[in-house]
């Protein structure tokens, strides 16, 4: 056949020429490396600003030193040519600290960027890798994540404690104006540190219970709008509502605990700040009289307290956006380690050989119970597998292990001689293709679709769509292969949708073609190219694994798996199976009979 031709000649898509093999697609990294990675970046980045902080606030000396020189030389000595040059030194010294300020903005601005770099695409991976695992939605939330981690990162808040650090320049400053103007500083500085500590402790974790209580009902109303046909058809919605209203009203009532004390402790803090530069005015005013210091000197450590309690202000008044950069990094680092990926990062050539599945046990993460009990069995190029029995049995759980998405408790799937768990997903994905129970097409176009988001030539996306009989109706659609499809986009019907799927398992003619239901929404014309698609992708060489409870697909299978409560209950050649089972299963008597063979036993 020229199709068995062109796919032993020429395999399409090699894991060497894939864009899905390329560097910059592969999120497979060490979490200990990505984290270490991270650190290190923002560590450094805040570690430039650090020091440009510390410039800066000596530059922000410029204006109390000013006024103090002004009041104490040049209106004593009426001195014009005193006052101008202290004016030269004081502007030259403000343009100095402006470009000095928007540095730091700058090193911040490149340190989010870094920071994004390297954790993206990590973390997104991670988020899907315990979505499959635990089957919760972390993806959204990831997002959401980085996003705030970028925002603060931008912000004014996280400058607040770098420049706290140099308060000591302004402490050394009062203390050579005076001793009494240190010690008032340092007891401002200290009671503003303790209540910022007391402002922690009143905070923090009820704003955490509240920010992951709100997390918990967006993930539960992002999961329930995805039903909004069923909930409006059964009539759900005002008991959901009534739900999500009494959970929302939980978090906003925690939420509004943990401000309320926020901005309590804000208030406090901010009153104590303003109390202590009265203080200290009026105690430059006691010593001026006393004749221990000047009037310059007054004015002066004033200034300069309110500049050493501003950055400590800042601090309390932000520690809510504090508490969020941490919780937000928390959930990153997390995440990136529970789901630290034991796969290889290194494509792997495509190969030819069999597909052996060795005493391969998978029960639920925190469960005890295994789903699957010691299966295995073994396929040569060419086979096609039938996999069949009552719900419940464990079929489509056994799909998931043979494309690698679900771990196994023990044993293994190996793809000639590799282990499909641990195989790297780009060239995994090229020797694979999957059609899952519930089909689900991702936003993009039909185009991006089949050719699973990668940059393919027409070429292969139509010769994908033909095998899977889908070429004509796709060319029916407003805009063909550019139809844009997914939320608010262009609706397909489950047939359609189905078919469309099935032609993205074909791509690339992959080694192993597992497809589970895929009949469930077809009329006889899909059925019929189906059928086609399962026979052409056989004879090219391909494994094909077929679950499916209509059994009508199933005559063309050589093989036959019958599963019952996780295990195998038979396993071999189509017509060795039924003659075994043929008075114990109605499943397998309804089976209809082999049409022929090959000569090597292959379904024709």
């Amino acid at each position: 056949m020229q199709f068995r031709r062109k796919k032993l000649a020429k395999p399409v898509d090699s894991p060497v020429s894939s864009p899905a093999n390329s560097k910059e697609a592969r999120p497979e990294l060490d979490a200990r490396s990505v984290i270490r990675e991270a650190r290190f970046t923002f560590v450094r980045g805040l570690g430039w600003a650090g020091v440009m902080s510390g410039f800066i606030n000596i530059l922000q000396l410029t204006v109390p030193l000013f006024m103090l020189q002004v009041h104490d030389r040049v209106i004593n000595s009426q001195s014009t040519d005193t006052l101008l040059l202290l004016l030269v030194i004081a502007v030259g010294a403000i343009i100095l600290y402006g470009i000095l300020d928007f540095v730091r903005a700058l090193v911040f601005q490149e340190m989010a960027k870094s920071l994004l770099r390297r954790l993206n695409l990590p973390a997104i991976s991670a988020a899907m890798r315990v979505a499959l695992e635990k089957g919760s939605l972390h993806g959204t939330q990831v997002l959401r994540d980085l996003s705030d981690l970028r925002n603060f990162i931008t912000g004014t808040t996280i400058a607040a404690p770098l420049e706290a650090i140099w308060s000591p320049i302004f402490l050394f400053v009062m203390f050579a104006l005076h001793p009494y103007y240190g010690i008032a500083g340092l007891v401002a500085v200290l009671t503003l540190i303790g209540l910022s500590l007391l402002g922690d402790v009143m905070v923090r974790q009820v704003t955490k219970e509240g920010t992951d209580a709100n997390l918990r009902n967006i993930g539960d109303i992002g999961s329930t709008v995805s039903n909004a046909e069923v909930i409006e058809a059964m009539g759900m919605m005002p008991a959901l509502a009534l739900r999500w209203r009494q959970a929302q009203i939980h978090a906003s009532e925690l939420l509004d605990v943990g401000n309320v004390r926020s901005k309590g402790m804000y208030s406090i803090t901010r009153s104590a700040r303003f109390g202590m530069q009265i203080i200290v005015l009026a105690m430059g005013a006691y010593l001026v009289i006393q004749g221990e210091t000047t009037p310059g000197a007054m004015i002066g450590g004033t200034v300069i307290m309110g500049r050493l309690l501003l950055p400590f202000d800042n601090v309390t008044r932000d520690w809510r956006a504090w508490v969020g950069a941490f919780s937000s990094w928390k959930r990153i680092r997390l995440m990136l380690e529970e789901s630290q990926s034991e796969r290889e990062i290194k494509p792997t050539p495509r190969s030819e050989g069999p597909l052996v599945v060795d005493n391969l046990v998978y029960a639920v993460p925190g469960s005890n119970v295994p789903v699957l009990r010691g299966i295995s069995f073994e396929l040569s190029p060419g086979d096609i597998l039938g996999v069949v029995g009552p719900s419940a049995a464990g079929k489509s759980t056994l799909s998931r292990l043979l494309v690698g998405t679900a771990k196994p408790a023990t044993g293994g799937v190996y793809l000639d001689g590799h282990n499909a768990y641990l195989w790297e997903r780009g060239s995994f994905g090229d020797m694979v293709g999957y059609l899952p129970q519930s089909v689900s097409l991702l936003n993009g176009t039909i185009r991006d679709n089949i050719s699973r988001m990668r940059d393919a030539s027409p070429r292969k996306v139509i010769e994908a769509a033909r095998a899977a009989g889908v070429h004509e109706m796709i060319g029916r659609l407003p805009l063909g292969y550019d139809t844009p499809i997914g939320a608010g986009r262009h609706t397909l019907s489950g047939g359609q949708q189905q078919r469309i799927a099935l032609a993205r398992a074909l791509y690339g003619w992959p080694r192993l073609l597992v497809l589970d239901e895929p009949n469930a929404n077809l009329d006889a014309e899909g059925e019929a190219s189906l059928i086609r698609a399962v026979r052409q992708a056989a004879d090219s060489g391909a494994m094909v694994v077929l679950i499916a409870h209509r059994q009508s697909i199933m005559q063309y299978a050589n093989k036959l798996l019958v599963m019952q409560d996780g295990r195998v209950k038979q396993f071999g050649e189509r017509t060795d199976v039924i003659r075994n089972l043929s008075n114990e299963s109605d499943d397998i008597k309804s089976l209809p009979p082999v049409k022929r063979k090959h000569e090597n036993g292959g379904a024709a």
